[in-house]
């Protein structure tokens, strides 16, 4: 049995971790982090945390591989440092988007992320909403992956009369994860038919799959980067007859020019969670942020606990 738990923030985002230690009604654990001149780090772990179960919390965002080191020295520190089990975890994942060899002599890095966290030293994972699932089998040690769904229907069940609202999968690769909303909410589905070529984040829509005339056209995503596929799917659907755009997202990473274009699009509301931090100049009246601390929280009681972390996927 391990010991007490203990929940520790990497510098990526603090505030959701206090949001989730609320949530459990304990404190953080003291950590120093300390970046040199040379740009070199230190990760200092200044309580003792031997025999603890201890859970590290950092998602992946800017500057993404100043985070990903981060992640795996203070993982090392605690592993030196006898902690009891360590689970690392990461809201959003990084290079996610990196999991198939889709070119030649490219690294399959989501996989790399996976071996790198174990090789530091964690005992399992937890994350959500992985971009592909098959990343999930990338790991050799037990991870569990949440689901935001349920936070983000009994928000928009709750806030708005969703009769004549119907679901939009921004492409094709999305149309299984929108089902899971559909089954929910009890909407029907849209998928829009997009081509992208090349790297230049300026996606094609080519054809719609269903109908969203004389409706309001939700398009549900796991994640807005660039907000290239976001706005080119509203644009879309307007012109098929939709009446008015919203779209629902897990991870905002919103970078680049993605505000700009969310500001200047027909999208009226993008609802997304903070598994990313959102910084003050991203926070737009169109955006509206839920919180998936409570649920990361039940999670980490849970795996403590020893109960099913699958009851909260329902």
């Amino acid at each position: 049995m391990v010991g007490a738990v203990k929940v520790i923030s990497g510098t990526a985002h603090p505030e959701l971790a206090r949001d989730i230690c609320k949530c459990l009604g304990t404190d953080l654990c003291r950590t120093t982090v300390v970046r040199f001149s040379n740009e070199n780090l230190l990760v200092q772990i200044d309580e003792n945390v031997r025999e603890a179960d201890v859970f590290v919390i950092q998602p992946s965002c800017p500057p993404v591989s100043d985070g990903i080191i981060e992640l795996l020295m203070t993982i090392d520190a605690l592993k030196h440092a006898s902690a009891g089990r360590i689970t690392a975890v990461l809201p959003y994942f990084p290079y996610a988007r990196s999991d198939k060899k889709d070119r030649p002599r490219v690294s399959i890095t989501a996989r790399l992320m996976a071996d790198l966290l174990q090789t530091a030293g964690a005992d399992r994972i937890l994350t959500m909403n992985l971009h592909s699932p098959q990343v999930q089998g990338f790991f050799r040690i037990p991870a569990d992956q949440l689901q935001a769904a349920p936070i983000l229907c009994d928000y928009l069940r709750e806030s708005r009369d969703l009769r004549n609202y119907v679901l939009v999968a921004g492409d094709v690769g999305e149309s299984k994860d929108v089902g899971h909303y559909a089954a929910r909410l009890d909407l029907p589905i849209a998928i829009v038919d997009k081509r992208r070529y090349g790297d230049d984040e300026a996606p094609r829509a080519v054809n719609l799959i269903g109908d969203v005339k004389g409706k309001v056209a939700l398009i549900v995503d796991d994640e807005v980067a660039s907000g290239g596929t976001l706005v080119e799917a509203a644009r879309f659907v307007l012109e098929h007859g939709a009446v008015a755009v919203e779209a629902c997202v897990v991870h905002a990473v919103l970078s680049g020019k993605a505000i700009e274009r969310i500001e200047a699009s027909p999208i009226r509301q993008l609802v997304v969670t903070d598994t990313i931090p959102l910084p003050a100049a991203k926070r737009i009246a169109k955006i509206q942020v839920r919180s998936v601390a409570r649920l990361f929280a039940d999670a980490i009681r849970a795996i403590h606990d020893g109960s099913s972390v699958s009851r909260l996927f329902r």
